[in-house]
C-alpha cells in the first residue's frame, strides 16, 4: 500500500465514523426515548422488544453497509457508534440530589 491509497482511504474512513455516530445516536437515543415511552405504557413490554429489534436491526445493517466487507470501516464505525454512546449518556443523564443541592451529571 503506498502513500495515495492510504491519502484515498482517509475520507472513506472519516466517513465511517461519523455513520458510526449516526447509527450509535439512533440506537441509545431510541433507547432513551424507548425507556421513556416504556415505563409509563400498559405494555411496556410491547415497547420494548419492538424497539430493541427495530434497533438492532438499524445497526446491524448500518454497520454490514458501512463496513462493504472492509475490517477497517467496520472498527472505525464501532468506534463512531460507541462515542455516540458516551455523548447521548452524558446527554441524557439525569441530575442527582444530595441535600437540597441538585448537582449535574453526578458531580459536586
Amino acid at each position: 500500500m503506498n502513500w495515495g491509497t492510504k491519502m484515498n482511504e482517509t475520507p472513506t474512513l472519516v466517513l465511517a465514523l461519523l455513520a458510526g455516530v449516526l447509527l450509535g445516536s439512533v440506537f441509545f437515543g431510541g433507547l432513551w426515548w424507548t425507556i421513556l415511552k416504556g415505563v409509563s405504557s400498559k405494555r411496556p413490554a410491547v415497547w420494548f422488544l419492538s424497539s430493541m429489534v427495530l434497533r438492532a436491526t438499524i445497526a446491524v445493517a448500518g454497520l454490514f453497509f458501512v463496513s462493504h466487507g472492509d475490517w477497517r470501516r467496520l472498527l472505525v464505525c464501532l468506534l463512531g457508534f460507541l462515542l455516540a454512546r458516551i455523548v447521548v449518556m452524558r446527554l441524557t443523564r439525569a441530575p442527582v440530589e444530595k441535600g437540597n443541592q441538585t448537582i449535574e451529571g453526578g458531580r459536586p
